[in-house]
């Protein structure tokens, strides 16, 4: 039996006896282990490749390739607001910056204590109810500075 300790799951073992050392496993391996840790580790690039006899550079290759493989470990708390054109003329822009002033980071960072990762997005499919806001997969529509400010400092207090 073959397992490895990926850093950041605090004591969890990863138990790749389910897949062949094949280097075609390469993929679903890597699927796995952001599914357990929600990113992908230096350590476990290496014991991927220990376990594939493939190159590091090989496996960061393929996993830096897909968008959903991420290197960084995941903020806390998942803010998402939609840029689309319906949320942008109703205010998505003004409503970002604002986020960025409560929250203290850019779009596409993560804040130092790991509590918010903040991105803006294209669409988040709720035109309709624009200019819409998602927190850890909770979509908030009709979105305004002052219900903007209660849900992010609800999420605060968590």
């Amino acid at each position: 039996m073959v397992t490895f300790s990926t850093p950041g799951l605090e004591e969890e073992i990863i138990d790749f006896t389910t897949f062949s050392r094949e280097p075609h496993q390469l993929i679903p391996i890597l699927q796995y282990c952001q599914s357990h840790s929600g990113y992908i580790s230096g350590a476990t690039v290496r014991q991927i490749a220990d376990y594939l006899n493939i190159s590091e550079a090989h496996v960061y290759g393929v996993a830096s390739f897909y968008t959903q493989f991420r290197f960084e470990k995941p903020g806390d708390h998942q803010i998402r607001i939609c840029l689309g054109t319906a949320c942008h003329v109703q205010g998505g822009e003004l409503l970002s910056q604002q986020i960025q002033e409560i929250i203290g980071i850019r779009p596409g960072e993560i804040s130092q204590d790991h509590k918010f990762e903040f991105h803006e997005v294209a669409c988040l499919g709720c035109c309709a109810q624009a200019p819409v806001v998602e927190v850890d997969g909770r979509i908030y529509g009709k979105m305004t500075r002052k219900k903007l400010q209660k849900v992010l400092r609800d999420h605060e207090s968590i």
